[in-house]
């Protein structure tokens, strides 16, 4: 029976992801003639609406310790990786802070909404064979998160968890993000249980999946900082929460 109410609530959530990357994708070249904050909001709106999307499946995501930064500006946030669904759970509960992403180029094309996000959006497209490009790519992100005052967020494990483990950190390119914005406040982030969202590619989608975020204290920035340090201290941060969810119930729905 489980199974079934899965299939049940899947197929609207399909089609209504679907339907929601096409509009958004037009409205978003719209909103393109307006300027890049224009475009920004409906981006904005876009991953907000894609949590909603998602709850029509019963995903349920809880956040701790939102209320620690501003819902306005400029942070740089340093996450584990779980899935596709990551993206719209930073989009849809920063919605002010307009967070950029550092992701493959090979997602910059044939994905509604998410292309064109990711190509006019102001993030960093990589070429993951081309270790100079990506670097340069990655602190010319910070560089203008930093004079923007908008965020942005990277996932130094490189690659999505399969089974909500945490992988190890790929450190270069968070490094230079940091080093690229010495004035902007960082903070550490986990996620659970995104993974089980997309383990079956939506097909279906495990009904009631719960999924936990929690933002870590923010970690200001100074002269002379160990920015080594600073990744360090936010992969401490992931693994010791994972160990203390995993060794927990989930929250109650």
């Amino acid at each position: 029976m489980k199974h079934l109410r899965d299939w049940i609530f899947s197929i609207p959530t399909v089609v209504a992801f679907g339907l929601t990357l096409v509009w958004y994708d037009l409205r978003g070249r719209f909103a393109l003639r307006g300027g890049l904050r224009r475009f920004e909001k409906a981006m904005a709106d876009l991953q907000a609406s894609l949590l909603k999307v998602f709850a029509i499946s019963g995903v349920d995501v809880e956040f701790e310790g939102r209320e620690g930064f501003a819902e306005r500006g400029g942070f740089l946030f340093i996450s584990n990786h779980q899935s596709m669904f990551d993206v719209p759970i930073f989009g849809g509960a920063l919605t002010e802070n307009y967070p950029k992403y550092v992701a493959k180029r090979e997602l910059a094309k044939g994905i509604p909404s998410v292309s064109l996000n990711l190509k006019r959006g102001g993030n960093a497209l990589i070429d993951r064979g081309d270790r100079a490009q990506a670097i340069e790519a990655i602190a010319e992100l910070g560089r203008t998160c930093e004079e923007r005052n908008v965020s942005a967020v990277i996932f130094p494990e490189g690659t999505r968890s399969r089974d909500g483990s945490l992988g190890s950190y790929r450190t270069a390119g968070a490094i230079a993000l940091l080093a690229a914005a010495p004035n902007l406040a960082v903070i550490p982030t986990v996620v659970d249980g995104s993974w089980k969202v997309f383990k079956n590619n939506m097909l279906p989608i495990p009904y009631g999946t719960k999924v936990r975020v929690r933002f870590g204290e923010p970690i200001a920035r100074h002269a002379g900082e160990s920015v080594d340090a600073i990744v360090e201290a936010c992969r401490v941060f992931a693994e010791a929460t994972l160990a203390e969810w995993h060794s927990s119930p989930e929250p109650a729905s």
